[in-house]
């Protein structure tokens, strides 16, 4: 009796062990997924070097080598919460919102992606036709939801009448960008950093500045439509081609969901 009592609890601290290795192994997932295509990889990625070269430091005895290093992880201690503020925050809100536990970014099949393309194609186009001022942003693989948050929340398919009807002159909406995720705009009127590149053409306004700034800072595509000429851009990796057609426009948004391997968008659009 004693040795089946035994056995009985060895297999339930087992068990229990399990679902506590799956619970764990499952929150550190979601919480790969929620910087995932964020700024916070890089800085992860800064932290994983100094936590190496301060390992290596004690084992090579680099006496005051190691001991600048051990000061900065000291130091890093404090400055992490503040550094990761935005992740932290945005983090908290989705475990408040019970939104933790779902998929951040949708991703879409080739036929989804055409139909989206084609969308915001059509509407550039009339867009440009009406010489109506426009900034919409696809998002790729960077979270850009610190910049969706500042906008209105639409969560609407993407078509061409709905982004027609947003960048309508005097509406509520109109100005700022619109932030488009999967087949859904996410947002409207989103507040977006501007480029501080002194390549930039004195010409250009705010928009177009706030399109470049946003590709500087993500992996996101930035549709500019001019008010003042009607001219369609498109920014990439901080880089403006402008005076696009349809077509060009169309070629350029699908290649860039299928980037070569070894090169940047950037570099292969500057050689068209």
């Amino acid at each position: 009796m004693l040795e089946q009592l035994k056995a009985l609890n060895l297999d339930l601290f087992n068990l229990t062990s399990i679902i506590d290795i799956l619970i764990v192994a499952f929150v550190l997932y979601r919480l790969i997924l929620l910087i995932k295509g964020t700024r916070a990889v890089q800085l992860l990625k800064g932290l994983a070097v100094l936590l190496v070269a301060t390992a290596l430091s004690s084992w090579l005895h680099l006496y005051t080598f190691h001991w600048l290093l051990r000061q900065a992880m000291t130091a890093l201690v404090v400055a992490l919460p503040i550094v990761f503020q935005p992740e932290l925050r945005r983090a908290l809100e989705k475990l408040g919102g019970g939104r933790f536990f779902t998929s951040s970014l949708i991703h879409q099949g080739e036929d989804d992606r055409s139909r989206t393309i084609s969308q915001v194609v059509r509407a550039a186009s009339l867009l440009s036709r009406r010489r109506i001022g426009a900034l919409i942003v696809l998002e790729r693989t960077t979270g850009l939801e610190e910049y969706i948050d500042t906008g209105i929340k639409i969560d609407g398919l993407v078509t061409a009448e709905l982004l027609l009807n947003i960048f309508e002159p005097n509406t509520p909406l109109h100005d700022g960008a619109v932030i488009i995720r999967g087949d859904r705009v996410a947002s409207a009127a989103c507040l977006l950093p501007l480029t501080e590149s002194p390549d930039v053409a004195r010409g250009l306004g705010t928009r177009h500045r706030a399109g470049i700034g946003v590709t500087e800072v993500s992996d996101a595509l930035a549709v500019i439509v001019s008010e003042e000429t009607g001219a369609i851009s498109l920014a990439v990796e901080g880089v403006l081609a402008r005076n696009l057609d349809e077509p060009a426009l169309a070629d350029r948004l699908a290649g860039a969901f299928e980037p070569q391997k070894g090169h940047s968008l950037a570099f292969l659009w500057l050689r068209k």
